[in-house]
C-alpha cells in the first residue's frame, strides 16, 4: 500500500536485511522508484542475488487496453531497475480509460469506466511471459465467477490472486476455490487496515489488532496480535504481505515461525468473520462498473 515519500526505500532495505524476499509493488502506489533504489543498493552490496528476490508488481486499471499492457509493464520495470518481474498481477478486473496516464480519471465526480474486457487484458499479459518480461502472471481482487471465466479461456493460468483477507473477512469459498484450482492466494491488509478510519456504528467490530480474542491468543503464545494474524494466514496456506514502514515492526513481523496456532485457535479466529471489507472499492461510482468484483463471492 501507499507510504510517505522517502520512507519506502528505508523500509525495503530494513526488510531485505531482515530476510524478506517477497517485495510487493504496484504502479498505483507510486513508489516503485524508491523500491527500485533499495533493491539496487542491496544487489550492489552483494547482500543478495536477483534470483533470491520475488518481486511483484501490478497492472493498474488505466492500462487494461491490450496496447497499454506492455508499456505499463516496461514503465514499472524501469522504475524498479529490473529486467523482469517474478509476478505481474492485474490490479483488478475493472478497466478505466487511459487519459494522459491519470490513475483515476473522473467526470462530474464519478470515475470514468472503460468497457475493456479483462480477458483481453489477460491475453496481453500472457504475451509478457512469452517475451520474458515477467516470469508469471496473476490477478488481484477477482471473485470466483471472474476466476472461472478467466480459467475457461486462458492460455496461461493465473499463478495467484491477491485479495483482502483477515479474520474479519475470511472469504472461505474464494479460499477453497483457489486452493482447488492451484491458484496461490496472497492476503493483503492482514491486520484489517489499522491506518484507515475505522467503520463506526452499533454493529461495527473493534479494530482487529485490538480484538480481545486476538489479544488473548497472542498473550498465550507470548507474541503480538500482528504476529498471530500473520501466522493465521500461514497455517491456512495463504501468503501474506503485512505493510509497515517501522523498522522494529518489520523485523517483528518476520518472527512468526517459532510458534504454532492450535486448530481450535484457527477456528476461533475464523469465527470472528463479520464480512467487513476495509479497502473501499466502491468509491466514485465504481460499484456500477460491469466488472465490479465485490457483488459476488
Amino acid at each position: 500500500m501507499e507510504s510517505p515519500p522517502g520512507a519506502v526505500q528505508e523500509a525495503v532495505e530494513v526488510a531485505l536485511d531482515a530476510g524478506y524476499r517477497h517485495v510487493d509493488c504496484a504502479y498505483f502506489y507510486q513508489n516503485e522508484a524508491e523500491i527500485g533504489a533499495a533493491l539496487q543498493k542491496k544487489l550492489r552490496e552483494g547482500r543478495l542475488k536477483r534470483d533470491e528476490l520475488y518481486v511483484v508488481s501490478k497492472l493498474w486499471n488505466s492500462f487494461h487496453a491490450p496496447q497499454d499492457v506492455k508499456p505499463a509493464s516496461l514503465e514499472s520495470l524501469t522504475m524498479l531497475k529490473l529486467d523482469y518481474l517474478d509476478l505481474y498481477l492485474m490490479h483488478s478486473p475493472m478497466g478505466f480509460p487511459n487519459i494522459n496516464g491519470e490513475l483515476m480519471p473522473q467526470k462530474d465526480g464519478l470515475l470514468l469506466q472503460s468497457d475493456v474486457d479483462y480477458v483481453d487484458t489477460w491475453r496481453a499479459m500472457e504475451k509478457l511471459v512469452d517475451e520474458g518480461l515477467v516470469k508469471s502472471v496473476g490477478v488481484s481482487n477477482f471473485n470466483v465467477s471472474q476466476l472461472e471465466r478467466l480459467l475457461s479461456v486462458c492460455r496461461i493460468k493465473p499463478a495467484a490472486n491477491q485479495v483482502e483477507l483477515h479474520p474479519y473477512l475470511t472469504q472461505p469459498e474464494l479460499v477453497e476455490y483457489c486452493k482447488a484450482k492451484g491458484i496461490v492466494l496472497i492476503a493483503y491488509s492482514p491486520f484489517g487496515c489499522p491506518a484507515l478510519p475505522f467503520p463506526s456504528g452499533e454493529n461495527s467490530p473493534v479494530p482487529l489488532l485490538e480484538n480481545p480474542t486476538v489479544n488473548e491468543i497472542a498473550q498465550k503464545h507470548g507474541k503480538t496480535s500482528a504476529q498471530v494474524l500473520i501466522r493465521f494466514h500461514i497455517q491456512r496456506g495463504i501468503a501474506t504481505i503485512p505493510k509497515s514502514i517501522t523498522p522494529a515492526r518489520i523485523v517483528e513481523n518476520a518472527e512468526v515461525y517459532d510458534f504454532h496456532l492450535t486448530r481450535k485457535e484457527i477456528q476461533t479466529l475464523e469465527g470472528l468473520d463479520c464480512n467487513t471489507r476495509f479497502i473501499k472499492w466502491n468509491l466514485l461510482g465504481m460499484e456500477t462498473h460491469q466488472h465490479f468484483p465485490f457483488s459476488d463471492k
